[in-house]
């Protein structure tokens, strides 16, 4: 896959493992053999039943707590104790009653004995950053839950955090003010008006992780563990009534409410049947590009019969490209007339690293059978799937030849957006060290 400035890990968990003494002089092990990454520009949600220890992984990676064994890296260095860049949310507001909104926001900042006037300046920005601005001299007995915790969001985001932990932010509010609360989170952290790099949600609501996650880890419990890590590949801002929505939302309460099946078995189970079925062209990228180049050259419009001529092609060997230049979101087709789109223009302007970017993310938009195979990847530990997988998937729409076209094209494609590689030798797709 292709590396960009976003593939920084923030804080990572390595090897965490959290016993206690119990009241009989026995050890109870909290959570077992953690390991996971928080990456810069990403949402990561954490979920799991009760007994999983999520308030106490959120507790040690942000210095709360100490683990009993393994460690936590935070910017490149082991953390041993709370860190001011590391910032948490909690579910009960934590404001203190005696002193305004603007004093509970600033009290962070002047523990630290900066100058006055630059507390007051950023305060009041954050405030109304978080839509609180003309509340500054209230008292918290004089907000409503939904202010209350819009308090709690500037306290923390006033120093400006690399990693923003929010414990259960919303599950105190009633129904309506949480979701208007977490669409306001939401467009901020798009909007890039956060202060924060990271975020880490730990929630037991799995409408609320999908709404907000780039990527979902599942606890088991007794002790906890992780059963299931995965992203979820959908642009924010995410409509909950979508049927890829609901399929992450089904996909996790599986995952939580069967914890004898294997986690590899319902992720695939999901990750393969529900996508709608699609029809790739067969089409290569290099053929591609010189379709929207030539395009691009005369204009960024033309005729496709006069092209077809021109390049002394058959019009039924052209237009599998064109079909998959259309697909890409490359080109629009109106009555046999080829226009070039602001995202085709992009692809042609760019440098190979740039047309390989760009290619990713209209395959990963969309083209069903590439963004299946990379979340199913996703789900293996091992990072790797034999071809057969998904050939089989195949069988059911296509004859033996289409379903082996259709895979073959897939994989074309995958791999020249790197967004995965194929070992020929062993008929294997496998994932990279790096993020998608």
């Amino acid at each position: 896959m292709i590396k960009n400035n976003t593939d920084i890990t923030i804080a990572e968990l390595r090897n965490v493992t959290k016993t206690v003494e119990g009241l009989k002089g026995n050890t109870i092990t909290i959570v077992e053999n953690i390991d996971f990454q928080l990456k810069k520009n990403k949402i990561t949600a954490l979920l799991g039943p009760s007994g999983s220890g999520k308030s106490t992984l959120i507790k040690i990676i942000s210095g709360l707590q100490k683990p009993t064994s393994g460690e936590v890296i935070f910017l490149g260095k082991p953390l041993t104790a709370p860190d001011p860049k590391i910032s948490i949310v909690f579910q009960n507001f934590a404001l203190f009653p005696w002193l305004t909104v603007l004093e509970n926001v600033s009290i962070v900042l002047k523990a630290k004995g900066m100058d006055e006037k630059l507390i007051i300046d950023k305060a009041l920005k954050i405030l109304d950053t978080v839509g609180l601005d003309g509340f500054e001299e209230a008292y918290p007995k004089e907000l409503s839950g939904g202010m209350k915790q819009r308090v709690g969001f500037a306290r923390a985001l006033i120093v400006e955090p690399e990693l923003l932990c929010m414990d259960e932010p919303f599950s105190a509010l009633d129904i309506l003010t949480a979701e208007n609360l977490r669409r306001e989170i939401i467009d901020l952290w798009v909007d890039r008006k956060l202060p924060t790099e990271a975020i880490l949600l730990v929630t037991h609501n799995i409408e609320e992780a999908v709404f907000f996650a780039d990527e979902c880890i599942i606890l088991s419990k007794n002790p906890g563990r992780i059963r299931a890590k995965f992203p979820i590949n959908l642009h924010h801002k995410r409509n909950p009534e979508s049927d890829e929505f609901k399929m992450f939302v089904d996909m996790i309460y599986q995952l939580l409410t069967n914890p004898e099946v294997e986690a590899e078995s319902i992720q695939s189970k999901f990750l393969i049947s529900k996508e709608k079925h699609q029809m790739l062209p067969n089409a290569k990228p290099g053929a591609i590009a010189g379709l929207l180049e030539l395009i691009f050259e005369r204009g960024g419009e033309e005729d496709i019969y006069k092209l077809s001529d021109e390049l002394q092609m058959e019009v039924d060997d052209i237009l599998p490209i064109v079909d998959a230049a259309a697909l890409l979101q490359y080109i629009k087709v109106t009555e046999g007339d080829i226009s070039l789109t602001e995202i085709g223009k992009e692809f042609v302007t760019a440098d190979i690293l740039g047309r390989k970017v760009n290619f990713s993310k209209q395959a990963m938009e969309n083209v069903a059978l590439v963004k299946q195979i990379v979340r199913l990847l996703n789900t293996k530990k091992n990072r790797r799937l034999h071809e057969d997988f998904i050939e089989e998937y195949l069988l059911k729409f296509f004859t033996p030849e289409e379903a082996k076209r259709q895979l073959d094209v897939a994989i074309t494609w995958g791999r020249f957006g790197e967004l995965f590689s194929y070992d020929a030798s062993t008929g294997e797709l496998y994932l990279e060290n790096t993020v998608s």
